[in-house]
């Protein structure tokens, strides 16, 4: 067993290793899925303006979108609009009830439900978010972006068995559901997901014996590699780790070889890890960075450049909104 410390380094890194590289949506700023969703939603809304909105001119862009709304209660446009306004705003609160309806609107579009379940989560109405990573997963079972959702709930909670078992659960009925739809579920994802909460849980020879099974499935994928190496760095069994790091940077892409090396290196847990695709180190200290995106949070950690990327897809208010 290693130390508090060396385990919270470990646990951002398989946090990393299950986001960044399994596609999930949620790990993403809310630029990216704002824009996305307005381009989507219209295809009149104006280019956003190269200054960043004050305070004042995110209320009055709010206010324009709820102008159009009171007329058109549906227009998906001004309910993105609003919903971006308000966490620009840091306005939690009033971001429910714009996702609310875009995810009553819009079911197909599993994002907005995910990320209601994570605003309500941030709330604390732990039932509410429960139920909407629930509605989720009754319809698309494999969905990283609720599983992981409800997983972080299920930790919150103190309930790291029920969290287990909804993922080993995933795992048995895969096979039958990826035979219904193919890619239904992506299985070495939710195996690194499970590998990350036994790790968690300091069950570390449990997490390496998923590690061992992804690895035997799919032995070209370097990110179970890379995961067993770290548990085993930690633990410090060295000799048996280095090789697995080397076979883990062999296998990456060219761009995260660099980072690869340098945890194999043992490099400590404030190094730089820019070569490493993006995680919130807000989130670091639960394991699994799979909060709601926190505006103030995004403010104190990554400064205003952050902010102004996120005030950039801004839209104007009313007449972009119609």
């Amino acid at each position: 067993m290693f130390d508090k410390r060396k385990r919270w380094f470990i646990n951002i890194v398989l946090a990393i290793a299950v986001i960044s590289f399994a596609g999930i949506a949620i790990a993403l700023p809310f630029t990216t899925f704002f824009q996305e969703q307005q381009s989507n939603a219209s295809q009149d809304t104006p280019a956003p303006s190269a200054n960043s909105p004050s305070t004042a001119d995110l209320e009055a862009q709010a206010r324009g979108y709820e102008l159009v709304l009171e007329r058109e209660p549906d227009n998906e446009t001004a309910l993105i609009g609003l919903l971006q306004s308000r966490i620009l705003l840091q306005d939690l609160e009033g971001a429910i009830a714009p996702l609310e309806t875009l995810a009553e609107l819009r079911p197909e579009r599993t994002e907005y439900t995910v990320l209601l379940g994570q605003a309500r989560q941030q709330m604390g109405d732990r039932d509410g978010a429960a139920q909407a990573y629930r509605s989720v997963l009754s319809t698309h079972p494999g969905n990283m972006n609720a599983l992981q959702g409800l997983v972080s709930l299920m930790l919150q909670q103190a309930r790291p068995e029920a969290a287990i078992g909804l993922l080993q659960d995933t795992l048995q009925n895969a096979d039958e559901l990826n035979n219904l739809q193919p890619g239904s579920v992506d299985i070495p994802a939710v195996q690194l997901l499970l590998g990350q909460v036994y790790v968690e849980q300091g069950r570390d020879d449990e997490a390496i014996a998923i590690y061992d099974e992804a690895i035997g499935t799919n032995p070209d994928d370097y990110r179970p590699i890379l995961s067993k190496a770290l548990v085993l760095q930690a633990q410090g069994r060295d000799d048996e780790a280095e090789p697995l790091f080397t076979s883990a940077a062999a296998l990456a892409p060219t761009n995260y070889r660099d980072e690869i090396n340098r945890l194999a290196a043992g490099a400590p847990a404030d190094a730089d890890a820019d070569a490493l695709p993006e995680a919130a180190d807000s989130e670091a200290e639960s394991g699994l960075g799979l909060e709601f995106d926190d505006v103030e949070g995004e403010q104190a950690t990554d400064g205003e450049g952050a902010v102004e990327g996120e005030e950039a897809a801004t839209p104007e208010p009313a007449d972009g909104a119609e």
